[in-house]
């Protein structure tokens, strides 16, 4: 019995020296229930205490700092892979499970910031990837379509309110897959268009443009219409238009041409520029100037945002910049650093949780140097929708606050 008990308390050490009792009770009775001296035992005490984690969700078990991720199945390697250790790219040994003798538990320990979210998935013998079975919180990823992954909550962060529906709140309309002719790109391209409530065509908005555009109104990743008509109703931002370019083929969703049209590529900024915003906005019935006109994306669309904001600020006098992706395209640096005339405002955020932290933090260092006007937060999350659903309305509040009178 002495054997099994020294091999279960290779969890407990670290967390044993703090003052952590929920999470060193649970150790405790792991450990107490691991040297039983029967199977029976072992397996009737193991799935009394299961029952009660799953009961008040508590798997992945969380307390201040620490976690304890848990899994009760038959494998020959458990582990867990997500934005914590860039889903195994990286330290990809890290965050392996060790299964208690004589039971089907599998354990691994971790550290994080008391107010982190983080997407995961469990990785079953090194070939299968699962979500969390009994892990009611989830986060929809992917280019595209989309797909579940498992979230921890650590205790300090809560889901922001403005991100929810709620009862009574009025309610803009949304104008879905539009399809626009483009010359210059030689082939059709899907937009949508969100519109305030009470829209009048004969009042004069600002404007902004995402692309992602469909993740950015998918409810289970960006979920920006519930977003804006919040803000609209609680009176945090004045109404606007709201403009979504879809990257996805329209004949062809599974073909999303976000790769080669968001990395810094000057015929797409032309058609942009040139020829979608014109029409667009001719066709709203818009006179939006600069100061009146943003681009919002994440990641590839970050970095799309600094390029287009930099490279046309006659045009956008606004870049909001989510996560960028500048590593994908580092003449992204040189070209924000020579600019003679940068836009009026920019808001830049990232994770800090194997996300865009460096990258980010240098562009923070030419902005500056060349005066722009910014504002740049970092949150304890990863590079993932949940991320950037938390943190758009910053930047729509940063940009589109209602104006005094």
């Amino acid at each position: 019995m002495n054997r099994i008990l020294v091999a279960c308390c290779f969890f407990a050490g670290s967390l044993c020296a703090q003052d952590y009792s929920i999470i060193n009770g649970v150790t405790a009775e792991i450990n107490r229930i691991a040297s039983l001296g029967s199977d029976s035992a072992r397996q009737a005490g193991l799935n009394t205490l299961w029952q009660s984690l799953v009961a008040n969700n508590s798997i992945p078990l969380v307390e201040h700092d620490s976690v304890l991720f848990l899994y009760r199945g038959t494998a020959s390697q458990v582990a867990w892979r997500g934005d914590f250790n860039n889903w195994g790219y990286r330290n990809s040994n890290s965050f392996n499970g060790t299964r208690v003798p004589g039971t089907d538990l599998w354990v691994a320990k971790a550290a994080f910031p008391d107010d982190a979210r983080l997407d995961y998935k469990i990785l079953l013998n090194d070939t299968e990837w699962i979500i969390d079975p009994v892990n009611r919180h989830q986060q929809w990823s992917g280019v595209g379509g989309g797909s579940p992954n498992s979230e921890l909550r650590m205790p300090q962060w809560k889901p922001d309110p403005i991100t929810e529906p709620k009862p009574g709140t009025l309610q803009g309309k949304l104008e879905c897959d539009i399809l626009f002719t483009s010359k210059l790109l030689g082939y059709q391209v899907t937009y949508s268009v969100y519109y305030p409530p009470h829209y009048n065509p004969n009042e004069k908005y600002a404007i902004v443009y995402f692309t992602d555009g469909y993740e950015y109104l998918h409810e289970r990743m960006g979920n920006l219409q519930v977003i804006l008509n919040n803000l609209i109703d609680q009176k945090k931002i004045r109404p606007l238009i709201v403009v979504l370019v879809d990257h996805r083929e329209p004949v062809n969703r599974s073909n999303n041409r976000r790769m080669q049209e968001l990395a810094m590529n000057a015929k797409y900024l032309s058609f942009f520029t040139d020829e979608f915003v014109p029409q667009v906005e001719s066709k709203l019935q818009l006179r939006a100037t600069r100061n009146e006109r943003a681009i919002i994306g994440t990641s590839m669309g970050g970095l799309t945002a600094a390029y287009f904001a930099f490279a046309r600020p006659d045009v956008f006098g606004m870049a909001g910049i989510q996560s960028p992706a500048f590593w994908f395209k580092p003449a992204i640096y040189n070209f924000c650093e020579e600019a003679s005339n940068p836009p009026v405002k920019i808001f830049l955020t990232t994770g800090t949780i194997n996300d865009a932290r460096e990258g980010s933090q240098k562009m923070k260092e030419i902005f500056d140097k060349n005066t722009c006007t910014y504002q740049y937060t970092e949150t304890s999350q990863g590079h993932s929708w949940g991320n950037w659903r938390d943190t758009v309305d910053d930047i729509l509040v940063y940009f589109f606050s209602p104006e005094k009178n």
